[in-house]
């Protein structure tokens, strides 16, 4: 059994977040920083694999810069004093050809909650130079509010300017360890 390492290729992934704005329409961030990889058993399974990553909050961007700064602020992420989000796998299990179901611990604003999200397999390939890079989309929703994002403000006909459910889109390629 050979371990190997693999490290997310920042140039060639993003992390994405989506959610409901006046319940009309919906609003698109990204993280900017982040890093992680994954540890497997086999060189090209990664069933089982453990999963990791952390992203810098002061990285939000939503392409407008006062909703970014609010984001950043105690109201929302509290970034000076939670720099951090991070999660851990506690399982990664095949479904099928091309799908996982990805377990484990997300952390929050100090808050630590289980969370399963799905992974769908891409495929592998070489880059221009040598590199053996694998591919994963990662989706799923969290609910806000558990991991104490409790801000709303409320329309001019009472109901919330948020939603609660917050829609997750990560584009991971990620490049084997030399």
């Amino acid at each position: 059994m050979a371990i190997t390492k693999w490290v997310i290729d920042p140039m060639h992934s993003e992390l994405q977040f989506k959610v409901k704005h006046l319940v009309i329409s919906t609003v698109t961030g990204t993280f900017r920083h982040f890093e992680g990889g994954a540890t497997t058993t086999e060189v090209d399974d990664f069933h089982n694999a453990e999963i990791h990553f952390s992203l810098d909050v002061a990285s939000v961007d939503t392409n407008q810069e006062m909703r970014d700064t609010h984001l950043k602020g105690a109201d929302f992420f509290d970034a000076e004093t939670y720099p951090k989000i991070a999660f851990k796998s506690t399982s990664f299990t095949k479904i099928d050809d091309d799908e996982y179901a990805l377990a484990g611990d997300l952390t929050m604003k100090g808050i630590t909650k289980p969370v399963t999200l799905k992974a769908e397999y891409g495929g592998t390939a070489k880059d221009g130079y040598g590199n053996q890079k694998f591919g994963f989309e990662v989706t799923g929703k969290i609910n806000r509010k558990e991991f104490g994002l409790t801000y709303n403000a409320l329309t001019e006909t009472g109901g919330l300017a948020l939603g609660e459910d917050i829609k997750l889109i990560a584009n991971i390629q990620l490049a084997k360890v030399a």
